[in-house]
């Protein structure tokens, strides 16, 4: 069964659930909401120039977990998800997770956002599959760094590797779905690249190449 890889923020969901669930915590209290707020929007923009420090960055989003329980932080989650990620849900992404699912092929979604944030969003798309950037976890508490390697760019493919070797699984014949340039290391990778909803720098490598380009909005 080939894999149908997809990443998540702008392409399955039509926002971006990090910079999301920053404003969040902003909005009920949980971090000083003007200080975050501009840190948050530094980085979001540095993410999209392909300029982003992925490991400061994980840092500074890492660290408000390790402050609060896991009951509490659940709890923020389920909200969360009601309030910012219900609302960009796409549909035209559903379709095509379920006419992959129904061919029979494997579905996992491949981000560089944390499994805490991650998890509940590919599990609503009915994806069991997810590799992510792994919060460290001590005595049930997130520490506020991170296990491992990040999930992202070339540190995708390498969490791929990982997990195909566990799994048995093949890359032959995948699809793998993105929005962004920084996932160009996992586009070529695959047989099947897809754009989807791409941002400029990576709209004018697909059409150079001749991928697949789509849009869920």
């Amino acid at each position: 069964m080939p894999l149908a890889i997809f990443d998540l923020d702008q392409t399955l969901i039509g926002g971006d659930s990090d910079f999301l669930w920053g404003e969040f915590i902003s909005e009920i209290g949980a971090v000083d909401a003007n200080t975050y707020q501009a840190k948050n929007q530094i980085f979001f923009d540095q993410y999209a120039l392909g300029k982003i420090d992925i490991n400061k960055y994980l840092e500074f989003c890492m660290e408000p977990l390790s402050a609060y329980s896991m009951a509490i932080l659940n709890k923020w989650h389920w909200q969360f998800m009601r309030e910012k990620i219900q609302p960009i849900l796409l549909p035209k992404a559903q379709k095509v997770v379920d006419t992959h699912a129904q061919k029979g092929d494997t579905l996992l979604v491949v981000t560089a956002t944390n499994r805490f944030i991650a998890g509940p969003i590919a599990l609503q798309y009915g994806i069991e599959h997810l590799l992510a950037t792994e919060p460290e976890i001590n005595n049930g508490r997130y520490t506020g760094k991170v296990l491992g390697e990040p999930c992202f760019q070339s540190g995708k493919i390498r969490h791929l590797n990982k997990w195909l070797k566990k799994t048995g699984k093949s890359i032959k014949g995948a699809s793998f779905y993105s929005d962004s340039h920084n996932d160009l290391p996992m586009l070529e990778l695959v047989d099947n690249p897809v754009i989807v909803n791409a941002d400029e720098k990576l709209t004018q490598i697909a059409n150079h190449r001749g991928w697949r380009s789509l849009d869920w909005r």
